[in-house]
């Protein structure tokens, strides 16, 4: 079992900076992959970035490329989501996520790959 605490989530005006942070406890080390997705309201829960911890490799959304940047601390075991340039169609709940070996770079960015969930910080772009 592994849990996942975000926090760093907040207002900020359109062109501002966020940064979130998960802290992930329990068994850890059965989850090489972890990442932040978000849901807007009325919206289905997208992947925003995702990183496999042992190689480092990164995925980011399309709408996100370039403005955010998915890091980690290992000594911590926790990740980080720094936003830069955000906009209010950013506005939504992040939530912090892992997931088991076994799956693909592929689906590094689908939602229903991925076992453990946090319960989310809210994030809002107002212009």
């Amino acid at each position: 079992q592994v849990q996942l605490v975000e926090s760093g989530g907040g207002s900020v005006q359109a062109g501002g900076s966020l940064r979130l942070s998960c802290a992930a406890s329990g068994y850890t080390s059965n989850r090489p992959w972890m990442g932040w997705f978000r849901q807007a309201p009325g919206k289905e829960r997208e992947g925003v970035a995702t990183m496999h911890i042992g190689s480092g490799s990164t995925y980011y959304g399309d709408s996100v490329k370039g403005r955010f940047t998915i890091s980690r601390d290992n000594a911590k075991s926790t990740v980080y989501l720094q936003m830069n340039s955000l906009k209010p169609e950013d506005t939504a709940m992040y939530y912090c996520a892992a997931r088991r070996f076994g799956n693909s770079w592929t689906t590094a960015l689908e939602p229903s790959t991925y076992n453990d969930w946090g319960q989310g910080t809210q994030v809002t772009v107002s212009s």
